[in-house]
């Protein structure tokens, strides 16, 4: 064992205070059976995918969703399981940490005990190369012990991951045969749980006995479908950053001479930006589904937020909050064409100082315009997915710098009669994302532990845990699973027409982006010029875990009404009763309301699922 890896941590007293708190369970995983229901067979995301998708996932697609129930439960065809022998299962953090993996962790060990005390929970070491480097940690009470409701990875770590290579699910096949797994937990956002399905493919494929099963876990926010509500760390990202800009709108209202300029991590979409905007008031946040939606060019953003600052110079206010979120910098058109000329010389072996001179026109005058900090940032080599390293582009330094060489321009022509335009930037990522994780978090990754231990149980093998009903208190909380294929669309097309064809048609769950038709967009929309100039600024204060603010949840999660998993349930109910009205010996008038009411609902149905599938967007 690595000495860095689950040594006890030394914890202040509000860390051993948390320590000490222990989750509530939903009444369908308290006691010591298994009690599982199964729905219909599951079908793809999009039906224009589905013979791309079959011919990748023969063995796991189609699998029926699970709910698991209540011990007071009234289902006539559940599945209890009593006997549950011992089992062993590994577990690994893959992707970027958020605040709360620790506790999936944790409720999945729990689980593990009380429904069998020789059961084994191995963690891998250092991420996926721990998994295919066979290092592993026997998970303990006392190894627990000081990482329970505490933030980071450092239990058990995490690198660069992914399981994807010929090389690396070969890999991961011979630790989990040598290691004698029934089960594999993958915990991990958009591109960890992809691989997690791909690797359950392959497993089933060779027969291999381990069952995969991935965990919706990243402070994006963009692993969001039909079957998930949220996840784990979201909630905390979001609460720690909406404090730290609370804090900068009442130092901003305060000096009254300061525009803060703050970019917050995210990854490509704006689930971060929307949901602090809705928590804190800032004066302006500038969604990247919004400029994508618009095509609005750099110059175009950078005008809106100067006509602000003048439009607010007229009410005497001379400061202000602006969000901006990190992924904004790929929506903004002829910056991402230029990136992706930058990202294509790059995979050509081009040295980052010859690129200007290899750029076509239109991008070489981009570049050539573009202020010397951001020219270097620009030419970092990219990601594993070919997406720019985000973290390290500081857009919100080249949008004070636009702004303020425009407003130095408007003040010099007479046309802005305010004060001189101040700007101070900040970016806002790593901090919170180390942080304690929210109350909402440490409950939310117990339950999917626990859940995971379901899934192992039930033999389900490729599946994600869910949870629904996320907004209600946790014993109203309905956990379930859902196959990972039934997330999962191809991207039929890219912008960058220099990317290797590997990375188009493989079926894969991409990021969700922020639903311009959303409620949670929509109370933006509704408040957006209130906030721009009114300072309704709002401060959550700092992570409460007692008292008012302990269960407040996030206002995307809250506003939107979701629990599809309940609603798929509901309509199974209704036709079970139908098929109990509907059978030989049924009257005729019967018999002819029901066709006639199944034909109108088949049409309507069929019209919407076309219109749906015709409009399908690719993240």
């Amino acid at each position: 064992m690595d000495s860095d890896f689950g040594i006890p941590r030394e914890l202040s007293p509000l860390q051993q205070l948390r320590s000490q708190y222990h989750p509530e369970l939903p009444p369908c995983l308290q006691g010591t059976t298994v009690r599982v229901e199964f729905g219909d067979g599951t079908t793809v995301a999009e039906a224009s995918d589905s013979h791309i998708v079959a011919r990748a996932f023969p063995h796991t697609l189609g699998q029926p969703l699970a709910h698991f129930l209540r011990e007071a439960a009234k289902v006539s065809d559940a599945h209890i399981i009593t006997q549950l022998p011992s089992i062993r299962v590994g577990i690994v953090f893959c992707g970027r940490q958020a605040p709360g993996g620790h506790n999936v962790i944790w409720g999945l060990y729990e689980a593990l005990k009380v429904h069998n005390a020789n059961s084994t929970l191995l963690g891998f070491l250092g991420g996926s190369e721990g998994l295919f480097a066979q290092k592993t940690l026997e998970i303990t009470d006392d190894i627990l012990q000081t990482y329970k409701n505490q933030g980071g990875y450092d239990l058990l770590g995490r690198t660069k991951d992914q399981i994807r290579t010929t090389e690396q699910v070969n890999a991961a096949l011979k630790a989990c045969t040598d290691l004698k797994l029934d089960g594999l937990v993958i915990i991990g956002g958009v591109t960890s749980n992809t691989d997690a399905a791909h690797l359950a493919e392959f497993f089933a494929e060779a027969k291999c006995s381990t069952k995969v099963v991935g965990v919706p876990v990243t402070t994006n926010g963009d692993l969001k479908n039909q079957f998930v509500e949220a996840n784990v760390g979201f909630d905390t990202i979001c609460k720690v950053n909406s404090q730290l800009i609370s804090n900068a709108c009442t130092d901003a209202l305060s000096a009254e001479k300061y525009y803060y300029f703050i970019r917050l991590m995210g990854r490509k979409h704006s689930h971060v930006a929307l949901e602090c905007t809705l928590q804190s008031h800032p004066n302006m946040v500038i969604l990247g589904e919004e400029v994508a939606a618009s095509k609005l060019t750099i110059f175009d953003i950078s005008k809106q937020i100067c006509d602000a600052v003048q439009a607010r110079a007229g009410q005497d206010k001379n400061h202000g909050v602006i969000l901006i979120p990190e992924g904004i910098i790929e929506s903004i058109p002829e910056v991402y064409a230029l990136l992706k000329e930058i990202h294509g010389l790059l995979r050509e072996g081009v040295a980052a100082d010859k690129i200007s001179t290899q750029l076509s026109p239109w991008s070489s005058a981009l570049f050539e315009f573009l202020p010397p900090f951001i020219k270097k940032q620009l030419l970092l080599h990219p990601e594993s997915d070919d997406s720019a390293q985000l973290s390290q582009i500081e857009t919100e330094k080249l949008l004070a710098y636009l702004v303020e060489t425009e407003m130095n321009k408007r003040l010099k022509e007479g046309t802005y009669k305010g004060k001189k335009f101040n700007a101070i930037c900040h970016f806002f990522g790593y901090q919170a994302r180390g942080s304690l994780p929210s109350k909402f978090d440490c409950d939310y990754a117990y339950v999917l532990g626990h859940i995971c231990y379901h899934i192992l149980a039930a033999g389900l093998n490729g599946y994600m845990a869910t949870v629904s009903n996320l907004k209600s208190p946790v014993n109203k909380w309905k956990c379930g699973a859902a196959p990972i294929t039934a997330m999962m669309t191809v991207k039929n097309w890219s912008q960058n027409a220099s990317s290797t064809s590997t990375s188009i048609g493989r079926p894969a769950i991409h990021p969700a982006m922020v639903d311009l038709k959303g409620k949670a967009y929509e109370l933006l929309r509704q408040n957006a010029d209130k906030f721009l100039m009114e300072d309704l600024y709002r401060n959550p204060g700092p992570l409460q875990y007692d008292g008012p603010g302990a269960d407040a949840k996030a206002v995307s999660l809250c506003v939107e009404d979701q629990d599809y998993m309940g609603r798929i349930k509901k309509l199974q109910e209704y036709l079970d009763q139908v098929r109990t009205i509907v059978k030989p010996g049924c009257s005729q008038d019967v018999l002819k309301a029901a066709l006639s009411v199944m034909a109108s609902v088949t049409d309507v149905l069929t019209t919407i699922s076309s219109s749906s599938n015709g409009g399908q967007q690719f993240a």
